[in-house]
């Protein structure tokens, strides 16, 4: 009898999660059954073939000039955020691994004590192999946001796609919160994304992931079944490509 299984639209992903995301609804710090449920989404991805790269935002816990304030200098507040993503990063790798998944944590500022540095060919040869890569630090420079870093990132690593986790479920023409003729786009253009300055990712990583033609589907995080059903090929969400 021939398998069934379904295979995979994408073979190797890079998934954007926000840190707000993994606080649930309190909003600071860490839901861990939110969490829970997250990780084991992604380790089913892994387990159906799909090579899992994700990169954690750190915004449940300091974000960057944000909470600086103007009061801590921006350069300085920005590495507060970068630590931020790596107490992200390590509690992942964490409930992942209580999953039975394989993990590695990379870091771009490098913490030799927690994480691996960041290598371009030992992140490929990880994935390659199936273990599930974590990136902290964001890209290691102030000034950038962890958008910019998926999307070097996936860019690095020859990614097929990048998955942006957010509280939205697409790309809309307005704020729909505040604008109840706002119409969701199915599919979307990073020109028009650009001309009508939509709220996908910042500039820095929007023309980032333009000039490398990386497709981008966003969608909602709060059934976290929903980044399956992407690599899995269901149109979920907002494609901009």
């Amino acid at each position: 009898m021939p398998d069934e299984t379904p295979l995979p639209h994408y073979k190797r992903v890079l998934i954007k999660l926000s840190g707000e995301a993994l606080a649930g609804e309190k909003r600071f710090g860490l839901d861990f059954a939110v969490m829970r449920e997250v990780c084991a989404v992604i380790k089913k991805c892994a387990d159906a073939g799909v090579e899992v790269g994700i990169v954690v935002g750190g915004g449940n816990f300091w974000r960057g000039a944000q909470d600086g304030g103007g009061k801590i200098e921006r350069t300085r507040a920005d590495h507060m955020g970068m630590m931020a993503t790596v107490m992200n990063s390590l509690a992942l790798a964490d409930t992942l691994e209580q999953l039975g998944a394989s993990v590695r944590v990379q870091t771009a500022l490098e913490i030799r004590a927690v994480a691996e540095p960041y290598i371009r060919l030992k992140a490929d040869k990880h994935l390659r192999e199936g273990r599930i890569v974590i990136f902290g630090c964001g890209t290691g420079n102030p000034y950038f946001s962890t958008d910019t870093a998926a999307v070097l990132r996936a860019a690095e690593i020859n990614a097929d796609a990048i998955l942006l986790a957010k509280n939205i479920d697409g790309v809309y023409s307005a704020d729909p919160n505040k604008d109840p003729e706002a119409v969701k786009y199915d599919e979307i253009t990073y020109d028009e994304v650009l001309r009508q300055r939509l709220s996908v990712m910042d500039y820095a990583a929007t023309g980032l992931s333009m000039d490398n033609r990386i497709p981008v589907i966003l969608f909602a995080l709060k059934d976290p079944e929903n980044i399956y059903r992407v690599v899995m090929g269901e149109k979920i969400g907002t494609v901009v490509n």
